[in-house]
């Protein structure tokens, strides 16, 4: 067993979904994880090893962990490690912008710990708007932490694989010391070679929720090529892989299908636009890129009904935002499910017990469910 210092010990608050996936990540590569919770029962679950997760991956790797512990305490993580790292939730407000209440509580906290003798990294994982984390470093620094922006790019259902191998790892550094920190800590938990990116913590913010628009935007345009196809009675298939086999293009999010959604994407895109509108850009395309997403399942509707009789059930064997996942939010498949019900079609809904519970709350009797097993 690797010999535990202050080097191989880090510190995680929040390990919600995100961040016990990255603390499992870090433990099963070496390091000894502290990790914060406000839920005592969670935390109780964690270290009893009985808490059970529909991420892929994550109960084998609990169950194995032997330097990963979980407490109720902020002052303890500090006093553990001077790595600290911090992945609480930054929902959207109403108004398209993230919400850093989460963050903000936990800085507030760690500030009234006071200044510290030797200095501490704090390492914000979650997504921000672009000049939060400069604005948290002017606090921190007097109190001697660095204050750097590290987002990691994973989706639900395959975080711990793309924890193991992601394409890049975004590091917003205060200092090159903290960024040194947080480069070493990839290098030794990822199979892959990811390209290294190094920036200001402002640049970080925009370059992270600027990588998903290009995303959102490339699946746009697929959806739109494939639509303008089906309506003149083409094929979108091949006229997509023959766009997506130019290498200045690639074929990756270059299909046809649903629109996208899921808790990153929209609000990401909408978040970009906004940023952009309060600065003096109109962001066209990251706007475009959504008027069209909300279009294109209006186009879906529109050529199923044409092609499919009413009477005839229609049976959707998954309707979370993508099959891997149990998360409903801003899920294309279930809306466009909900639009046909509503239409007069008989929905069959064939889904996991769990996801079955919620979109009956949502929904009630709109659709027919059967228990996938």
């Amino acid at each position: 067993m690797q010999e535990e210092t202050r080097v191989n010990k880090i510190s995680l608050i929040g390990i919600g979904r995100l961040g016990l996936c990255l603390a499992l990540t870090l433990e099963k590569s070496g390091y000894h994880v502290l990790g914060c919770d406000v839920n005592k029962r969670y935390v109780d679950s964690i270290n009893s090893k009985t808490f059970h997760s529909q991420e892929e991956g994550v109960n084998e790797l609990l169950t194995k962990s032997k330097n990963f512990k979980a407490t109720l305490s902020i002052e303890e993580c500090l006093l553990y490690s001077d790595n600290i790292f911090i992945l609480v939730a930054t929902p959207s407000l109403p108004n398209g912008k993230y919400d850093h209440h989460q963050v903000n509580s936990v800085i507030e906290q760690i500030k009234s710990f006071g200044t510290q003798k030797q200095k501490k990294h704090l390492v914000i994982c979650c997504t921000t708007m672009p000049k939060y984390c400069e604005s948290i470093r002017e606090q921190m620094e007097p109190l001697n932490f660095s204050v750097s922006y590290n987002p990691e790019f994973i989706a639900q259902g395959t975080i711990l694989r793309d924890q193991d191998r992601p394409d890049i790892i975004l590091i917003g550094e205060s200092d090159p010391k903290a960024g040194d920190m947080i480069q070493e800590v990839y290098e030794n938990s990822t199979s892959s070679e990811p390209t290294i990116c190094r920036m200001s913590l402002t640049e970080a913010e925009l370059c992270k929720i600027s990588l998903n628009c290009f995303l959102t935007t490339k699946i746009s345009f697929a959806n739109m090529v494939g639509d303008i196809a089906r309506f003149i009675g083409c094929n979108p298939d091949p006229i997509l892989r023959a766009i997506g086999s130019e290498s200045r293009i690639s074929p990756k999010y270059l299909g046809y299908g649903y629109g996208y959604g899921g808790p990153c994407f929209p609000r990401d895109n909408r978040a970009l636009a906004i940023f952009a509108d309060e600065n003096g850009v109109d962001a066209k395309i990251s706007k475009a890129s959504d008027e069209f997403n909300n279009a294109h399942l209006d186009y879906q509707v529109e050529l199923f009904i044409r092609e499919n009789s009413i009477e005839s059930p229609v049976v959707f064997e998954h309707v979370t935002y993508k099959p891997q996942s149990t998360m409903l939010v801003e899920s294309q498949q279930l809306l466009f499910a909900k639009a046909l019900a509503e239409r007069g079609y008989t929905v069959v809904i064939k889904e996991r017990k769990s996801v079955m519970q919620k979109v009956k709350e949502l929904y009630g009797d709109l659709f027919i469910y059967k228990e996938k097993r």
